[in-house]
């Protein structure tokens, strides 16, 4: 088993305390539907807007406190919502700029290749200013390797892959420009595979995305992050706590019934 039972009771807490804020953060949709509201009841469809909203936040106010809490025992740093920087050199951002054209036109993606290219440009050129979003994850080894995740849904839309792969290369390239010997790797997370039992849909990100090196998906992210086995382990926290709080969902729920 790769989690302890001090890490699931843990997980579980932080479950359970993630949902509880939710449930006092969430304010129902005001709009009038009648027809819904007499054939389902305004508890379901109260129900079913929370469960709309939830997908909506799950990475930020469910995965990513649960993956910090996961990782913090087997790395040296793991933070949620990490700033990467702003400072990037004129020349790394127009090799990120020729990586994207040379995709764009057929050319296979290798990561490795793309951080070499990275790292030499990354010492050339004047130093820019950019804006780029947060890193869900970030977490580092005790050797110092750093892994930057962006968490993404588990069916993105594939019309966006060519701007995540610019984000993990403007990742690469802040982090490079920082400090160019630094053990950098920035990959896109996928937290669950929805066409469980077969493989992951990969057909979505080839041609942007290195998927050896630039894409984990369900227990390869939560494995990576907690060891062999805490993909399963992290389910049965899930499910533990889901029963623990059926109780107060049902009355939280019950008293839109009424309105």
């Amino acid at each position: 088993m790769a989690l302890t039972k001090d890490q699931k009771s843990h997980i579980q807490h932080v479950i359970k305390t993630c949902l509880r804020n939710k449930f006092q953060s969430y304010k129902p949709e005001s709009s009038n539907m009648p027809f819904h509201f007499r054939l389902l009841g305004r508890d379901r469809m109260a129900l079913y807007s929370f469960i709309q909203s939830l997908n909506t936040t799950f990475g930020t106010s469910i995965f990513e406190p649960v993956a910090v809490a996961l990782a913090k025992d087997r790395f040296a740093k793991a933070k949620s919502q990490y700033i990467v920087g702003n400072s990037i050199s004129e020349d790394c951002q127009r090799a990120i700029q020729k990586i994207i054209n040379q995709l764009t036109v057929g050319t296979q993606p290798n990561k490795i290749n793309e951080l070499k290219e990275l790292k030499k440009a990354a010492l050339k050129g004047s130093i820019n200013k950019i804006k780029t979003v947060k890193v869900d994850l970030f977490v580092e080894t005790l050797n110092g390797e750093q892994f930057l995740f962006d968490l993404k849904t588990a069916k993105p839309n594939i019309s966006n892959f060519k701007d995540f792969k610019r984000t993990l290369l403007e990742w690469a390239g802040i982090a490079l420009t920082k400090n160019n010997t630094a053990k950098i790797n920035t990959i896109i997370a996928i937290p669950y595979n929805p066409y469980e039992p077969q493989p992951y849909e990969r057909w979505t990100i080839k041609g942007m995305l290195d998927d050896k090196y630039e894409l984990k998906v369900a227990n390869e992210f939560w494995d990576f992050l907690g060891g062999e086995g805490a993909y399963e382990d992290l389910l049965d926290c899930f499910e533990i706590a889901g029963i623990e709080l059926a109780k107060e969902i049902d009355e939280y729920f019950l008293k839109f019934r009424h309105l």
